[in-house]
């Protein structure tokens, strides 16, 4: 048995990032990986996801034959996804001092994880396995040969027709890539409307957005069932109806993967996400650590980085907690979605005083420059404490301008501070300056 510093079960974002930042202290480090190293986000979502939502965009502007663009934007989606080849990944990670073994790990006893019939034996033992599509329990749909993201986004097929299950950031966006290249698309969520974890407004929005560019949305329609016909598939809709389409995808979210890792022989729970700490650190285990979509905290990938760094400081002696006030929340369409903090309704249920704002884009110069005609932006106050803790925005480029939001949520910046601050001419930002304003007018009456 060959015997590590630190394993590391999964070498997707967080444990990718983790095994650098220890290997390169000189920590020794063993990382398990049943799957591509670097994970999902390079080669199956993020980055191939945001290449055909660039090639989407391009092609609405230029148009031209549908199925000739969509062949351009497969290739370059899979350039970007580095032909979902992972050697460059695994050959870092052996620069840096990291040990690979590749197979699905599993704790045997405490301090050994095997893998292919190895036994490894670990001081700590860091968590980073993700996690996986959820199937929705609707009656015919395991019979379906129905896509998931990752399968949609390594596959080159342009199907005539696509049904998608779910209204989260993952439908709206392949909704808008697919619709872009000429694919009838119709969008079914269970919810009264899109992106339901957001403000309402947001998910209007984006319905009027998706609306526009040709997709059909249907928001609060369950589905009852599902079926195979002679030209794809079909959907049955509660209170009657059906969708037919040539394809299907589900994309209503993902589930945590802690089964079949043996975290039973450490008396680990495994029903859900694994409950960890403000250090990362596994609830009452004193040596196992966890980091990405297998906690459950926020399904990004920025956030499976910070929780990365957040055990790397813990492990080399440098104690960091986890602060999740700020991780901004994105949907990469054309215009965008960014949000950070509370909404104004998960301010008012947990009892904060709030007082927010609301500016449409459409009152900012760079937007009358650009003829953009839909976008918004809202902030969130806590008027006891006079700072921000909430902001939502739709509009261009918002995934970018969100940051000043972060960094006044996370540093507690006084409203009056962030009135007063001066903004470019003509940008987005002064969105801020108007919303600020009207809140720091409110906050004034109030004390007066």
């Amino acid at each position: 048995m060959e015997d590590f510093d630190v394993v590391v079960l999964g070498a997707g974002t967080a444990g990718e990032t983790l095994a650098l930042e220890l290997a390169s202290e000189g920590v020794r480090v063993a990382v398990v990986a049943d799957g591509l190293v670097g994970g999902e986000c390079p080669f199956l979502a993020c980055m191939p996801s945001k290449a055909m939502l660039h090639s989407a965009r391009r092609h609405r502007l230029c148009g031209g034959p549908d199925a000739e663009a969509f062949r351009e934007a497969i290739a370059w989606r899979d350039e970007v996804a580095e032909h979902r080849d992972d050697s460059a990944h695994a050959e870092e990670l052996a620069r840096a001092g990291a040990r690979l073994f590749r197979g699905r790990g599993k704790v045997s006893r405490p301090g050994v994880v095997e893998v292919g019939g190895l036994e490894i034996g670990w001081s700590d033992l860091v968590v980073c396995t993700g996690s996986r599509p959820r199937l929705p329990r609707i009656l015919g749909l395991e019979d379906l040969p129905c896509w998931t993201s990752d399968q949609a986004l390594s596959s080159p097929e342009l199907p005539g027709s696509l049904a998608i299950l779910g209204g989260g950031a993952v439908a709206c966006e392949l909704a808008q890539v697919y619709a872009a290249f000429g694919t009838e698309v119709t969008v079914v969520q269970r919810s009264p409307r899109l992106l339901s974890r957001e403000s309402p407004w947001v998910g209007e929005l984006m319905a009027e957005v998706l609306g526009s560019q040709g997709v059909r949305v249907l928001t609060g329609r369950s589905v009852l069932g599902a079926r195979t016909t002679s030209s794809g598939v079909a959907l049955e809709l509660e209170g009657g109806g059906e969708v037919p389409a040539d394809r299907l995808l589900v994309a209503v979210g993902r589930d945590p993967n802690t089964r079949g890792l043996g975290l039973e022989q450490l008396g680990i729970a495994t029903a859900g996400p694994l409950k960890v700490d403000a250090r990362c650190r596994v609830g009452g285990q004193a040596h196992v650590w966890a980091a990405g979509d297998v906690t459950g905290v926020a399904p990004y990938t920025h956030t499976a980085n910070y929780q990365a760094r957040v055990v790397a400081a813990n492990l080399l002696g440098r104690r960091a907690l986890a602060d999740y006030r700020a991780v901004p929340r994105t949907v990469y369409t054309h215009p965008p979605v960014a949000a950070v903090g509370l909404t104004r309704e998960r301010a008012e249920e947990a009892g904060v005083e709030v007082v927010s704002a609301r500016v449409e884009l459409s009152e900012v110069a760079r937007a009358s420059a650009e003829g953009e005609r839909i976008g918004r932006l809202e902030l969130v106050t806590d008027a006891a404490r006079g700072v921000l803790v909430g902001a939502s925005a739709l509009g261009p480029r918002a995934d970018e301008w969100i940051g000043e939001a972060a960094l006044a949520i996370r540093a507690e910046v006084p409203v009056e501070v962030l009135a007063d601050v001066v903004r470019p001419f003509p940008t987005y930002s002064e969105a801020y300056t108007e919303a600020l304003r009207g809140i720091l007018r409110e906050l004034r009456a109030g004390v007066g």
